[in-house]
């Protein structure tokens, strides 16, 4: 922590200049900012231990859920909601994952571009079109996932392209996770949900 003498203010280049060769408004606007960061780290803290204590509460209960059945929990946590008695209000933890391919894509490439060379007489332009957007890549560089993924669920009987989607399964590696819980009020009697805003993902 910086020691500055009494008097004194510290500048962004990290020197000390005299208060009162700060005009007044120079003045005014740090101490706006620094009382409202002040609040705001305050704020963040709190939603910080909120957050770790939902997923805490959350985790407890469904054990204790499972427990009453007889059923001992492992393995990995999912999604899953958690509604009020009243029906009024919502609370769900959804875990993202974040999902690459390997090398075994281009593998799955291959088979599908065998696939449409045979078939380009009778191919429906849609599914060329949706296939040539599966694999194009995003301003990142990166393949777009949940496109690639879409193809599986395509209902083609040929071999190679049934192979092409195993290779695709085995090419998907989950390389990290996300914990989101989200909070939702009931709009009057209807079966909508509005969400509850705290931006807990970013803390």
């Amino acid at each position: 922590m910086n020691n500055i003498p009494e008097g004194y203010q510290q500048d962004a280049q990290g020197r000390l200049v005299p208060k009162k060769l700060i005009k007044p408004i120079d003045l005014a606007r740090d101490e706006l900012v620094m009382e409202m960061m002040g609040r705001a780290l305050k704020l963040h803290d709190q939603i910080s231990q909120f957050k770790a204590a939902a997923f805490g509460d959350i985790e407890a209960f469904v054990e204790m859920s499972a427990e009453a059945y007889g059923v001992k929990m492992g393995g990995r946590k999912g999604n899953l909601s958690l509604l009020s008695f009243d029906g009024k209000y919502k609370v769900v933890r959804a875990i993202q994952e974040s999902i690459q391919f390997d090398e075994r894509l281009q593998a799955a490439k291959t088979l599908i571009d065998e696939c449409l060379r045979d078939w380009s007489e009778g191919a429906k332009p849609e599914l060329l079109t949706l296939i040539d957007d599966a694999f194009r890549v995003d301003q990142q560089g990166d393949i777009r996932t949940a496109r690639v993924l879409a193809l599986r669920r395509m209902d083609i009987e040929d071999e190679r392209w049934q192979r092409a989607m195993q290779a695709i399964g085995d090419a998907c590696q989950v390389v990290g996770s996300k914990s989101y819980v989200r909070f939702y009020e009931r709009v009057g009697n209807s079966d909508q949900f509005k969400p509850i805003p705290l931006d807990i993902a970013g803390v």
